[in-house]
């Protein structure tokens, strides 16, 4: 690359750079990074936790909040071990549980959020087996007496006989570690057509499991799995509804339960319709429960999971401790007709977890608040095309951001961040509610909330150049207060010549040539200094723009760059006040032995060029024309007629009422025509 393209490139990037590039820039390379997050090309992990928390919030905000008299659940609580004992209980005292829920309260069904893996041996029959093996084997009376006593001591298999009378479900356990062990009997899996179960790959896959006694599971109507997915800050949010093992899908211990409920209805796989850029079927988008009375459709994930729907904090459904329930304690209506899960709250027994509703959410109440969901058809979900419908949103709230912005004053750019931060906000409230749809927010609400950063940021930066610029161009020509005045609105001012009516002044010290020839150089300049320092202080203070100082005169014009109506009268005022001010400054030269200094001032009003003028060497703003010239021949009069102030006609006609006097009519140099010179008096 030569140099001269090098140049040419730097400088064509440097305006890319510009501040006033740069903000729309970075709101489309924000907009592009939301976007690709939105559409899992990018992965901003802070911005899933925040959706997470954001998700924990709508769910505690929109709880439904009400007890569901539908389900009941009763507690192995801190009571029921205290007064029974420590867990595992023996299966015989398990066994009266059961024939009490549904014998003597009338429960519809029952659940089980146990597993009972390991045989139960507490009635000594193992150890009864053991002798029949060994030295009493031959003993008749012995194998006779055992083979009486065996159905009594058999807790498991009493517990089995119970179980087989009435609708009882169990629970077991999925692992997905590697290697992981795989203990107790499964029960059989979910019965779905052949050609769906061979696409239900996107299924979690679960290396292991614990089962129930093989005894226990025979008996029972059918089992599901406990396991649920923990999100990566470790909070339960979801729930699998399937599974699979081995090749084989089955349920989850809340859908076997809805279905037992709804008549053992069939179960369908539905998936996405097939898209232009994927062969074959799309994702898994849903289950269908195939009942009597139609199918039931429930929304599910690719993975098959739902989004539990908590009904509220602890507590939304009736508990029972199990010790009441043992001893008969319970109102004979506690159970009638109801559906009954079977827990642990003690906090020893590990069945507890953390949840958007709370940090030790017993894992029991997490089965009950899917079980009401299902059996409601109110579950919460978040289908395979949510990232598209995240994305669209997002697309266009930045782009309506990206073409409003640049319009709008920073109050209305917040108003307009706010409008669209209650447009997010209401949408995705209104598909919670209405159509159970859990739309991401953080990337919508972050994009609006960074957009109006960039945009206040910048318009704050390039506010602030503006003022710089503003200060640096005009800050030694007027008063701090107008520079102030000024950058209010810097886009109205500029050094770019144009004609305005503008009033200017002169001022000249009156034989300064003699005192300058008197005086020593160096008091020379301290003296000139200290009057012309004097003459801008009154100049400033009455809204005057300094313009130059020329030897030891000194010009000043109003009306530019600030706009002044009263420009005439507060050149006239300024001019009568520096005569004024005079005394005061001629009183310290007296005192250090200087001489006292006399002005002439000429004022004219007149249309003139006022602007940034000069050559490319140096530059002023100043002003130029007719009127101006006219003013210096006014002070050059001044002497002539004994007047501290000379003014033109058009300067006193600006005056209104102020009074004045007229010296005379003269012919000033360059012009032919007489002009009328007036001498203003003080107000």
């Amino acid at each position: 690359m030569s140099k001269s393209s090098f140049v040419e490139f730097a400088a064509i990037f440097g305006r890319w750079l510009a501040p006033g590039n740069l903000r729309p820039l970075l709101g489309v390379a924000l907009l592009g990074v939301l976007l690709a997050h939105s559409l899992n090309y990018l992965e901003i992990v802070p911005l899933r936790r925040l959706d997470a928390l954001l998700y924990d919030f709508r769910v505690r905000l929109l709880a439904r909040g009400e007890v569901d008299e539908r389900i009941v659940i009763i507690d192995i609580d801190e009571r029921s071990l205290a007064e029974l004992g420590r867990w595992p209980w023996s299966r015989l005292r398990l066994a009266d549980l059961v024939d009490r829920v549904f014998g003597q309260y009338g429960a519809l069904l029952l659940g089980l959020d146990v597993i009972l893996a390991e045989a139960d041996e507490s009635s000594g029959l193992p150890a009864l087996d053991a002798l029949a093996r060994g030295s009493l084997g031959q003993n008749a009376g012995f194998l006779l007496a055992l083979q009486a006593l065996r159905p009594a001591l058999d807790y498991d298999g009493r517990l089995a006989m119970v179980m087989r009378r009435y609708p009882v479900i169990l629970g077991f356990h999925l692992s997905s570690s590697t290697g992981a062990a795989q203990s107790g009997q499964l029960p059989p899996p979910v019965v779905i057509e052949p050609a769906l179960a061979a696409q239900a790959g996107s299924l979690t896959q679960w290396a292991g499991y614990g089962g129930n006694l093989a005894i226990l599971q025979q008996a029972a109507t059918a089992a599901g799995f406990l396991s649920a997915p923990l999100d990566p800050d470790g909070v339960t949010r979801r729930a699998f509804l399937l599974a699979v093992h081995d090749g084989q899908v089955y349920a989850a211990l809340s859908l076997v339960m809805a279905q037992v409920l709804l008549g053992q209805p069939g179960l369908h796989l539905r998936f996405a319709d097939s898209v232009p850029w994927q062969s074959g079927t799309g994702p898994l988008e849903a289950l269908e429960l195939l009942t009597a009375r139609g199918a039931r459709r429930i929304s599910v994930d690719q993975q098959g999971a739902v989004l539990l729907p908590f009904r509220g904090a602890e507590g939304r459904f009736r508990y029972h401790s199990a010790a009441d329930v043992l001893a008969g304690r319970l109102p004979a209506d506690s159970l009638r007709g109801r559906v009954v899960l079977l827990g642990t709250t003690a906090p020893g027994l590990l069945d507890l977890r953390v949840t958007p509703i709370g940090e030790a959410f017993p894992g029991v109440e997490v089965h009950a608040n899917l079980l009401a969901g299902l059996l409601d058809g109110s579950l919460l979900h978040s289908p395979a095309y949510t990232p598209v419908l995240e994305a669209g949103l997002v697309l266009i709230v930045g782009i309506g951001l990206l073409l409003a912005f640049p319009r709008v004053s920073p109050h209305g750019a917040v108003a307009l961040a706010l409008l669209a931060l209650m447009l997010v906000t209401s949408l995705n409230l209104v598909a919670w509610a209405v159509a159970h749809l859990v739309l991401p927010m953080a990337s919508g609400l972050v994009l609006v909330a960074a957009m109006l950063a960039l945009h206040l940021f910048f318009g704050a930066y390039l506010e602030f150049r503006a003022r710089r610029r503003l200060a640096e161009l005009f800050g030694q020509y007027v008063p701090p207060e107008l520079v102030e005045e000024m950058s209010r609105d810097p886009a109205r001012y500029s050094m770019q010549g144009r004609s305005a009516e503008l009033t200017v002044l002169f001022a000249d010290v009156r034989g300064f040539t003699t005192l300058a020839e008197q005086m020593p150089p160096d008091e020379l300049a301290q003296l000139i200094n200290e009057y012309f320092s004097a003459m801008t202080d009154v100049i400033r203070a009455h809204r005057g723009t300094l313009d130059k100082y020329i030897g030891d005169a000194l010009v000043a014009f109003w009306g530019a760059p600030l706009a002044d109506p009263q420009h005439a009268r507060h050149a006239v005022a300024a001019g009568l006040a520096m005569q004024a001010a005079l005394g005061a400054v001629n009183q310290r030269f007296t005192a250090r032995g200087w001489p006292s200094l006399r002005i002439g001032i000429g004022i004219n009003t007149g249309t003139m060029v006022v602007g940034d003028m000069g050559s490319r060497h140096r530059r002023a703003y100043t002003v130029l024309g007719d009127a101006v010239n006219l003013a210096s021949r006014f002070e050059g009069l001044s002497a002539q007629y004994g007047a501290g102030v000379i003014i033109g006609e058009a300067t006193r006609q600006a005056l209104g009422d102020w009074r004045c006097r007229q010296l005379d009519e003269v012919t000033v140099r360059g012009r032919t025509m007489p002009v009328a010179i007036y001498e203003p008096l003080a107000e």
